[in-house]
């Protein structure tokens, strides 16, 4: 070392450590936590650096740096500090190497170790079912019994149901429902298919027509659904929220390791199961749920959030995201959840008013019409050409008077082919009246179109309801009598009637008195609806009205009319609800007209053989056209 380099290292020894001397000390601490102190020291002593590692000249350290990471011990030349600098360098660079491989080497370790304890642990299983194999394994003389019987069943059945075979198979064959079939047509063959709630009274052919038009909505260019899309159905009545979330089949549950019992394989892990729901079975598809509205409101919130995120999250605190025992597929339903991404179909016999707000905001809404008899006798011509016979035009129009609903007409249809097989001894070749009226009287059925007396006489009159989806024709008759006190006269209602038609007769009471001008307090007035009165609403004070008039005044109303109408004190005739549904109930009374209030003009429903709709504002205008 010359006088000068002395000099400099004296020099910063008395200043402290410099730049490059905490640098080649940095070094020298890596390579302490790479190899270990000691393991460092046995090494720089083979590779004959250990003199110059404890060395304080900084030239021979680094010289002894060279040797330990390049593990070469025939480098000799001891660098000047001009050469340090980039010696130091190059050694940084391999140490980085160096550390990098040593990283990798560890997690590779790592890995191999645990695939060789999933290995062994496998193999441990292995060996545990071939000795349980050996020893008879799980089963036994009688598990093979029943095994053989239930493979024995399965080769046996039948040639399959007769409603199976009359059921409609194309759109075509729905019979009645035109409006309906193309308005749902037209929300799922969409490139964006809505939700739907199908509204209509029972054996209308909801389910069946929801089915036919996926089937057809596939067939679309621009239809979002493949061929393999599913239809899956549901009962709304059967679906029922589990507090506990211990079982769930419409959105899926989650069983855990210990109470409800995952997967053997999973159980001796302590991993929790998640299953999934009929909104995953149906997805790219249609899920149908009938009766929806029956469901139980908190089952139905969680199937609204269902089809605003469409997936359906699963969680457990049995889960532990970082357990390496916890398969793949378990890891991606509780981190991301089961796809859910389909269309509901809901179909309900109840009122729109019935269903949940929430629910409805989210689907478009389509109304089945009821069945007319046209479209029961055509139904059962139907069923029975699939049958392989004929119907009597006659025993057609016999079952049309007895049900207004398809499925129970074929549910006779298939009766009455049974019973003239069974009476024939061979297929019968046509139905007549006669075995069709034996099936109805076992059936204990009663017409459906109602008996209506038409002789006109005062007090008596035709008013129109609404039960669930049908129209039905009150008749509303009214008496009047002198006071039994004078001065002290009281009106009389049906007892069973609700509030609301108790408050038409006040409102009739108030018109009658401003439109005849005659003191009512004189008269004992008994009005009474025919067939116990369970009525309730406002819509028959018209009608109530129109029979007080008539009762107080002697003057016949004509009995080929029905009307419906709120009243209020003013005289004004109100606008009411279900008025297609009460068109109809009246055309299948056979009355020639019905008055329907002004303001339900664009509710009014057009029959092709139905009655006249006349539109009244006021009770003068309902007495122009029903006093003879």
């Amino acid at each position: 070392m010359s006088s000068e380099e002395a000099r400099s290292t004296k020099s910063s020894q008395r200043r402290g450590p410099t730049e490059l001397e905490r640098r080649v000390d940095a070094l020298e601490q890596i390579l302490i936590q790479i190899y270990g102190p000691e393991r460092l020291v046995l090494r720089a002593g083979k590779l004959q650096a250990l003199k110059q590692l404890r060395s304080s000249d900084l030239g021979l350290k680094v010289l002894a740096l060279q040797k330990l990471v390049l593990d070469d011990p025939a480098i000799t030349q001891v660098p000047t500090r001009r050469e340090i600098p980039k010696i130091l360098r190059s050694l940084e660079d391999e140490l980085a190497d160096m550390i990098a491989r040593r990283s990798l080497e560890d997690e590779l370790e790592k890995k191999i170790a645990e695939r060789m304890q999933e290995r062994h642990e496998e193999y441990v299983r292995d060996i545990r079912n071939q000795i349980l194999k050996e020893d008879g394994g799980p089963e036994t003389p009688e598990t093979m019994k029943k095994l053989e019987r239930l493979t024995h069943l399965d080769e046996v059945g039948l040639r399959g149901s007769a409603l199976d075979v009359v059921r409609p198979s194309t759109l075509d064959e729905v019979v009645g429902q035109e409006a309906a079939k193309e308005s749902l047509m037209a929300k799922m063959a969409s490139p964006f298919p809505q939700h739907v709630l199908l509204y209509g009274p029972p054996g209308v052919g909801k389910t069946t027509v929801a089915r036919l038009v996926l089937e057809a909505a596939k067939k679309f260019p621009q239809s979002p659904f493949v061929n393999e899309a599913a239809f899956v159905e549901a009962d709304g009545t059967t679906l029922r929220w589990d507090p506990r979330e211990v079982t769930n089949p419409l959105l899926g549950s989650v069983h855990d390791p210990i109470y409800q019992g995952a997967r053997r394989e999973l159980a001796e892990s302590g991993i929790p199961e998640p299953k999934t729901g009929l909104v995953t079975e149906a997805h790219g598809g249609v899920l149908f749920i009938d009766e929806i509205g029956e469901m139980d409101p908190i089952l139905q919130n969680k199937l609204l959030k269902v089809l605003e995120d469409k997936r359906v999250r699963f969680d457990s605190p049995y889960y532990d995201p970082d357990d390496t025992n916890v398969p793949q597929y378990v890891h991606k339903l509780f981190q991301e959840g089961a796809p859910a991404d389909f269309v509901l179909v809901g179909a309900t016999t109840r009122q729109p008013e019935d269903i949940a707000p929430a629910l409805r905001s989210r689907c478009a809404e389509i109304f089945f019409d009821p069945l007319t008899p046209e479209d029961i006798q055509r139904i059962v011509a139907d069923a029975a050409g699939k049958l392989g016979i004929k119907i009597d035009p006659e025993a057609a129009d016999m079952i049309s008077r007895y049900t207004l609903e398809g499925r129970r007409a074929v549910t006779l249809v298939v009766d009455a082919y049974s019973t003239a097989y069974l009476t024939q001894g061979a297929q019968p070749a046509v139905l007549d009246c006669d075995v069709v009226q034996r099936v109805i009287s076992r059936s204990r059925l009663s017409p459906v179109k109602p008996t209506i007396t038409r002789e006109s006489e005062p007090g008596r009159v035709f008013g129109l309801a609404v039960a669930g989806y049908h129209g039905l024709v009150l008749e509303i008759e009214a008496a009047v009598f002198p006071a039994h006190e004078p001065g002290r006269g009281r009106w009389r209602f049906n007892d069973t009637a609700g509030s609301m038609a108790k408050d038409s007769v006040f409102n009739a009471e108030a018109c009658l008195r401003r439109i005849t001008g005659r003191d009512l307090s004189q008269y004992d007035i008994h009005i009474n609806v025919v067939g116990g009165g369970n009525i309730d609403g406002p819509s028959a004070g018209v009608a109530i009205f129109v029979a007080a008039y008539s009762a107080l005044t002697g003057s016949p109303v004509r009995t080929d009319t029905a009307m419906t109408g709120e009243l209020s004190l003013s005289g004004r005739v109100k606008p009411v609800g279900g008025i297609p549904e009460k068109i109809f109930g009246a055309s299948q009374a056979g009355l020639k007209q019905v008055l329907v209030p002004e303001d339900n003009a664009s509710d009014v429903l057009r029959l092709n053989h139905g009655p006249e709709v006349r539109l009244v504002r006021t009770v003068e205008d309902v007495l122009r056209e029903v006093l003879l």
